[in-house]
């Protein structure tokens, strides 16, 4: 069972490669939380590697296109995603340590900063990006 699902309208971001990268991100969000549901701890670090990579990346991409057309939010927009790697890498470390599980909870963390984080940040630049013609 999909623990998050991306929709146009719920996530559409109007920049075709923002929303593909989202979609990545959502399908490694789901093989992580099926991972740890299902207690496999190898495949879960394996997923939540796969799944930090996919994140680095996409932050790298979108804050890029950011700077490139001079957006006013960077800033900001860069402290959400910095906040949220800072978490996610002090996790990592303790999981691979032994010092911490991923649980439904860890999972559910995620999925709560992702549907609120796209729709109300991610989504503020769409027009600038559109104008710009990233689209």
């Amino acid at each position: 069972m999909s623990l998050i699902t991306w929709s146009e309208e719920q996530f559409g971001t109007k920049v075709s490669a923002h929303d593909q990268e989202h979609q990545a991100i959502f399908a490694a969000l789901n093989d992580l939380h099926s991972s740890a549901e299902g207690g496999d701890r190898a495949q879960t670090g394996q997923n939540l590697d796969k799944l930090l990579g996919i994140v680095k990346e996409h932050f790298a991409s979108e804050e890029q296109n950011l700077a490139k057309i001079g957006y006013d939010g960077l800033d900001a927009h860069k402290a959400e995603h910095d906040n949220l790697l800072n978490t996610c890498s002090d996790l990592h470390a303790k999981f691979s340590a032994g010092e911490a599980e991923i649980t439904a909870e860890t999972t559910g963390f995620l999925k709560e900063w992702l549907t609120k984080h796209i729709p109300t940040v991610d989504r503020s630049y769409s027009e600038p990006m559109n104008t710009a013609g990233i689209n």
